[in-house]
């Protein structure tokens, strides 16, 4: 009616204001993204994830404004292999990462003087160039990038600004805080500014400084914890604080038991872990808070996820996976399934629950598709979108899912490689070629080995698993003509009969009234808590 009176000029300039508002470079610009990765964080790490033991506020408040993966997976056992499938989207096997970067090899394995069966086969020790990462497909579509905190995919010439980054606070080729995690640190790329700084809250101050100079630009903030890695360290008031909880609700007579290699952990009743975890929560909570007091909460897309399973056994024998089996460095779910949180404002999630098994190499579809950037299947191709599950819908694809780990790990894992598929996982073993099949939705433990009872299943996947190995062209390692049973019987002997109750020990002494580790708690007492 309004235009049918109006003259053809008025009626011109009227589609031409239409057009010219439709157009404006004021229109609202692409979502910020955040990124933040944890280091060897276990599942049950979390309060939001069933933990009664560490107390994490922050990260349970940003998974109850997202959506809850139940089923999410690192891409990998390790976090050299995990944190490549996250930058490029590829299962382990077809980037060729499979081990931790600096991982011996070959012959040079019998240096450890373990005695193991296998000599583990070569990797690649950079990130290849020709890869177009997670962080080069959003520069080009215009965003600011930025890079905090633990690298380990390369030595210099392949570190974070050799990939993308436009900026890079902390990262380079080192895996582990060197120096610890109070300043002085030795780390190339982050400078000491006060003597017992904790390392997790500088790296967190870092990102939010950057978060508050580019709040009008979209911006990609990936923030990778050095913790909760080896060496474990806390301050006096933490370690005080866990170790009341855990005496008031009871110390356990014994907190191992010994898994095929190596003892396990049990029991979260570490005082020196649980404060780890609590400063590492509290430094995410410094970067959620810049979020909402910049007024870019509700425009900003936050991630978090770990790389590999919680440290049960092996180096520092941090914490347990339980109800999982094993943790970092093995097979079963305590090695590979994660915390695995999307909050997408928008979408109003509010801790949503979903089943589908996701993996880490979906996290670059995906962060691509939520800002509008066209997907690149040549790229990411073991990973899928998962905009349609952050909106409520269905994904009709049941995919499987690969693993591969050709190595002997630190935590006593054992080669092998995995395929899971509609709830079923099969682990194909590189010593004997032995297989275990289990029913994830029934048994979450792993329990129950039923291979025998669901024979042409296992055939199947079998027969899949190694068909995928073969076209992607997986390493294999190889039968070590030195190896010697006696010796290996020798040295389990040893784990047994001196490492377990040492072990035990070690847990009674950090959990007594009068412990100290040394004179100023590892330098944390020259700041305030």
């Amino acid at each position: 009616m309004f235009f049918r009176n109006c003259t053809p000029l008025l009626i011109s300039f009227f589609l031409l204001l239409f057009s010219c508002k439709q157009e404006s470079p004021t229109a609202k610009k692409k979502p910020n993204v955040v990124f933040i990765l944890v280091d060897d964080l276990g599942l049950m790490d979390l309060g939001i994830t069933g933990s009664k033991y560490y107390e994490t506020p922050n990260i349970d408040r940003l998974a109850k404004d997202g959506m809850i993966f139940t089923q999410g997976y690192a891409a990998s056992r390790v976090c050299s292999p995990s944190r490549a499938s996250i930058m490029t989207g590829k299962f382990t096997a077809r980037h060729g990462i499979t081990d931790w970067i600096g991982a011996k090899t070959g012959t040079q394995w019998r240096d450890h003087g373990r005695h193991d069966r296998l000599l583990p086969p070569e990797y690649i020790h950079n990130l290849p160039k020709e890869e177009i990462i997670l962080a080069e497909a959003m520069k080009k579509a215009g965003y600011k990038t930025f890079y905090s905190g633990k690298w380990h995919l390369g030595k210099e010439g392949s570190w974070p600004e050799d990939h993308g980054f436009d900026i890079n606070v902390g990262g380079w080729d080192k895996g582990s805080p060197i120096g610890g995690y109070f300043s002085p640190w030795e780390n190339p790329k982050l400078e000491n500014q006060v003597d017992g700084e904790n390392l997790s809250m500088r790296l967190a101050k870092e990102t939010a400084s950057f978060i508050k100079k580019h709040k009008d630009s979209s911006f990609f903030a990936f923030l990778s914890f050095y913790a909760v890695h080896g060496p474990i360290q806390t301050t006096n008031s933490k370690w005080k604080k866990y170790r009341e909880k855990a005496v008031k609700r009871g110390i356990a007579e014994s907190g191992y038991i010994m898994e095929t290699v190596l003892p396990i952990r049990q029991e979260q009743d570490n005082p020196i872990y649980a404060g780890l975890v609590e400063s590492m929560d509290d430094a995410v909570g410094v970067v959620l808070d810049e979020l909402r007091d910049q007024g870019i909460d509700n425009e900003t897309i936050v991630i978090f996820t770990s790389d590999n399973g919680g440290v049960a056994s092996g180096d520092s024998f941090s914490t347990s996976n339980l109800p999982l089996r094993g943790g970092k460095g093995y097979q079963w779910e305590g090695g590979i399934r994660e915390p695995y949180f999307i909050k997408v404002p928008w979408l109003r999630n509010n801790g949503a629950e979903n089943n589908y098994p996701v993996t880490g190499a979906d996290f670059y579809p995906t962060i691509l598709d939520l800002a509008d950037i066209d997907l690149l299947p040549n790229q990411h191709v073991d990973g899928i979108s998962l905009k349609p599950l952050l909106e409520g819908e269905k994904i009709a694809l049941e995919r499987p899912l690969y693993w591969h780990y050709p190595h002997y790990g630190n935590q006593g894992g054992e080669p092998s490689s995995i395929i899971q598929e509609n709830g079923w996982k099969l682990i194909h073993y590189w010593e004997d070629n032995r297989e275990e099949l289990y029913q994830l939705n029934t048994d979450i433990g792993e329990k129950n080995n039923i291979i025998e009872y669901h024979s042409s299943v296992a055939q199947r996947m079998s027969e899949k698993l190694i068909a995928w190995l073969n076209d992607v062209d997986a390493n294999r390692p190889t039968f070590d003509p030195e190896f010697k049973e006696r010796l290996a019987e020798q040295r389990r002997d040893m784990l047994v009969n001196e490492k377990w109750p040492s072990l035990e020990k070690d847990r009674i002494k950090i959990l007594s009234e009068d412990f100290k580790p040394n004179g100023d708690w590892w330098g944390s007492q020259l700041t305030k808590d």
